[in-house]
């Protein structure tokens, strides 16, 4: 088991560990993954997904996502749907940023001792790689992806990090973009904020009992300032 942070700091804080979700959370990444998605299902012979639809699934696991887009394209044509989804998505892939104010931000947690980690849809090799991409390897202390633990809203990726730090459910808040972030926490017994500039729409997240939905990097800054 990892060390916790200073005592000082704890008795300051409302939540020891902060868990983000990647795609449509820190990173701007909605628009393309949706239209990798759609492109992929019309290289298989599928039917293409709305936009709404197929920006539904992002963040689940790669193949849950796509079957659950795809309902139409059989079970012997994942292998080369995924192979399509991520031949479009690596042709895409440097186009993806950070949102603005979201290394400001991160900093500014992790300055307060707050630890940092990402819990998210994308393959370890994918998370990676972003993180490579945009120098963040040492801004988060741990990270879970859906091909190593489960996919959302199992609440296994929470259960491992809390696991990881030795922090109860309840020192602990989770931040996503979607649905299955939200429920994930409550499946692990977490507190959650939503932010409504990703995938799902936030009227859909009022069930889930989030703590905030901000609507902006610049509210959802703020807000963890005053009350994480």
């Amino acid at each position: 088991m990892l060390p916790l942070l200073p005592s000082e700091f704890t008795a300051r804080r409302s939540f020891d560990l902060i868990a983000f979700d990647w795609d449509g959370t820190l990173f701007d990444s909605t628009a393309i993954i949706t239209r990798c998605i759609q492109s992929a299902v019309h290289d298989v012979g599928g039917t293409v997904p709305n936009d709404k639809d197929a920006a539904y699934v992002i963040g689940m696991g790669l193949m849950q996502a796509l079957a659950h887009a795809a309902p139409d394209v059989p079970e012997s044509k994942y292998p080369e749907l995924g192979a399509r989804y991520r031949h479009h998505y690596n042709v895409h892939q440097n186009d993806i940023s950070l949102f603005d104010g979201v290394l400001a931000m991160l900093a500014d947690l992790k300055s307060r001792q707050h630890c940092l980690t990402v819990a998210t849809g994308k393959s370890r090799l994918g998370l990676d790689e972003a993180l490579q991409a945009v120098e963040l390897k040492d801004m988060f202390a741990d990270s879970r992806t859906a091909d190593e633990t489960a996919g959302k809203p199992h609440p296994r990726m929470l259960h491992e990090l809390m696991q990881t730090f030795d922090v109860a459910p309840a020192r602990t808040l989770m931040i996503g973009d979607t649905t299955h972030d939200l429920q994930m926490a409550l499946n692990a017994g977490c507190a959650s904020v939503g932010v409504s500039y990703g995938a799902h729409d936030a009227q859909a997240f009022t069930t889930l009992n989030p703590r905030f939905v901000a609507h902006s990097v610049r509210e959802l800054h703020d807000w963890l300032i005053v009350n994480a």
